[in-house]
């Protein structure tokens, strides 16, 4: 948790040597084949099988058959290097104003990509290929300049994206007479219903499903009984927002351009009677979450745990912070006198803990924050996390542990590229770390995450420095971290505050300060959506009663306030599916666990509106 804003960026690309514009040998080549005879009728006889396979290459149909994001693309009269049109398209923000289609291929075929632009950092690729994915680009082309590249597809790929993007922080980019060459994919024939439908974990809320993949698709639907509640590009999904002790019946369709195939056999399952899925349990229904500064003053003034208003069911002590960036030693001592005058001993903490635990509260050491920066890059490391984050919790008879990892505390290496499958050692070794705490003291541990957007949702779009280098090793950083503790997790509280434009699941970008940001945020959480673009990379949706909408408490508290009407919004379209304004959710949420600040003492030194605002939400 920031005690002042920062915000994280993306950055440009490095110069790798691996990395430079094409030769510019083809024409030189392509009269040399022409001119020796003998080759003259074999090259006519290759070339007769393929195919110009991209629509509407020379933007002649203006974007007829292309996407771009965030409405980046235009067309121009000039330059052109072909016809009477090229497109242009201007990153801005954290958008890299990429255009893109899917294009029928055959499997195990190759396939020639290229096309004409100009400008600097301009990108030319495929995606999807079954195989390895394919990119090249130009640093600097100020006159037409042709990309090319090759790939070869995988043997059960049948269409592929092709794009074309620049990056971020520079001016517009053009392309114009973009082509794909290679054999015709044929007609897309219709998925067969899938197979194998199983439902398995079940909460008082919701309902993990999975099933085998169908060749050929896409995508799936999951019915819940007559109503589609879910789409995926995955083969397993959670249907959340059910109610306690009910049976529910589901199906499963496919899909892909040809349309949906028929509903797969039906299979029945049950919610839990209440309280199912909870890992460290205790909490009520619906949660106010606070961080308290014990460690720390700043113009919010000092508050006793004694004082900390009954609204709060979650007080987050700020912060446990280490000795030194990568030793793992996590210390913890209460404001000195000095700094906060109105300081209480350290007998009177803890007996004001236990007095708060008594009346049903939990009291949670938060490690990390703007100033604690901890990277567990070795195992002994780790080992000493362990150790010194359990002398806390003991000597203080805390209920768990809050990460607010922060900063570089968490980053990816290169070449570590699947969530699922982390091997970047800061990651790994946190991973090791919070299951050993959780194995320690049981189903009782509370564990609680508050990363910022750039270390999540960002992920939607970015993950890692990216398969060719060049973007922040911190972007998405937290989902291993997430997922691999998913089943150990009680909350993650996203910090929806000192933040960047965000894209969201309807590929348009959210910003702070109104119910619409947290709306789109929160969803992409209860959703689930595909890391970095890559379908068959799907970050798993979590449960609703796992999440928290994190926010400021005020205005001095940090960029991205919400007045309470915005916040009061933002909660009944998640949970009731009202006044949800633009954005539409994938589905509603009563269950979804409440709301967190930063924090108790901006919120007292506010007059308590946050808290006060939150206790009069009418939740059903």
């Amino acid at each position: 948790m920031d005690r002042t804003g920062r915000l994280a960026s993306l950055t440009r690309p490095a110069r790798s040597s691996s990395l430079t514009r094409p030769p510019r040998l083809l024409a030189a080549v392509t009269a040399a084949v022409l001119a020796a005879g003998a080759l003259v009728a074999s090259a006519q006889t290759a070339r007769a099988a393929d195919a110009e396979l991209a629509r509407n290459g020379g933007f002649e149909a203006g974007l007829d058959g292309w996407s771009c994001t965030a409405g980046s693309g235009t067309m121009v009269a000039s330059p052109v290097h072909g016809g009477t049109k090229a497109l242009k398209a201007t990153p801005a923000g954290s958008d890299n104003a990429q255009c893109s289609q899917t294009v029928q291929v055959k499997p195990d075929s190759t396939y020639t990509l290229s096309s004409w632009v100009q400008g600097s950092y301009v990108y030319l690729g495929a995606s999807g290929t079954g195989t390895t994915d394919v990119s090249t680009w130009t640093q600097s082309a100020p006159s037409w300049q042709q990309l090319t590249t090759t790939f070869k597809t995988g043997a059960n790929t049948t269409s592929v994206t092709i794009f074309t993007h620049g990056w971020y922080g520079t001016g517009a980019y053009y392309a114009d007479d973009v082509s794909l060459l290679g054999p015709g994919g044929g007609p897309v024939q219709l998925p067969a219903a899938p197979t194998g439908l199983t439902a398995g974990s079940a909460t008082s809320s919701s309902i993990a499903l999975s099933w085998a993949a169908v060749p050929g698709a896409t995508g799936y639907n999951v019915y819940q009984g007559d109503s589609k509640v879910l789409s995926t590009s995955g083969t397993s999904a959670t249907v959340t927002g059910l109610t306690a002790s009910t049976a529910y019946t589901f199906q499963v369709t496919a899909t892909n351009t040809a349309g949906e195939s028929a509903k797969s056999a039906a299979v029945t399952a049950s919610t839990t009677s209440g309280g199912g899925g909870n890992p460290g349990g205790g909490l009520p229904t619906h949660a106010l979450v606070g961080y308290l500064h014990a460690s720390f003053a700043n113009g919010s003034g000092y508050t006793r745990m004694a004082d900390v208003p009954d609204s709060w069911d979650v007080i987050d002590l700020a912060f446990g912070e280490p000795t030194s960036v990568t030793s793992g030693d996590i210390r913890f001592t209460l404001c000195p006198v000095s700094e906060c005058p109105g300081v209480e001993s350290a007998a009177d903490f803890k007996a004001a803990i236990k007095a708060k635990q008594a009346a049903g509260k939990k009291v949670l050491i938060s490690i990390g924050g703007q100033n604690g920066q901890v990277q567990l890059s070795t195992t002994a490391a780790r080992d000493t996390f362990v150790s010194s984050v359990s002398k806390i919790i003991d000597e203080y008879g805390l209920d768990g542990l809050d990460v607010d990892f922060e900063g570089h505390s968490l980053s990816l290496n290169t070449g570590d590229t699947d969530f699922r499958n982390p091997t970047t050692p800061v990651v790994v070794n946190l991973i090791s770390a919070l299951k050993t705490l959780k194995a320690t003291y049981g189903s009782k541990f509370v564990l609680s995450m508050a990363p910022e957007t750039f270390f999540v949702q960002l992920g939607y779009q970015y993950y890692g420095s990216g398969p060719w280098g060049g973007q922040d090793p911190r972007c998405g950083a937290y989902l291993p971290v997430i997922h691999a503790l998913r089943d150990d997790l009680t909350l993650l509280h996203v910090q929806d505050y000192n933040s960047g434009s965000i894209m969201g699941l309807d590929n348009q970008y959210h910003s702070m300060g109104g119910a619409d940001f947290h709306i789109a945020m929160t969803d992409m959480l209860l959703t689930g959506f595909p890391v970095a673009g890559d379908t068959s990379k799907v970050f798993p949706a979590l449960r609703p009663d796992q999440v928290a909408i994190g926010l400021p408490a005020s205005t001095n508290a940090g960029n991205g306030y919400t007045a309470p009407a915005e916040v009061t919004k933002a909660l009944d379209c998640l949970t009731k599916k009202a006044n949800c304004g633009s954005y539409q959710t994938h589905g509603s949420w009563p269950g979804l666990r409440g709301l967190m600040t930063w924090s108790v003492n901006w919120d007292r030194f506010n007059g308590g509106e946050f808290s006060k605002n939150f206790d009069a939400y009418p939740w059903s």
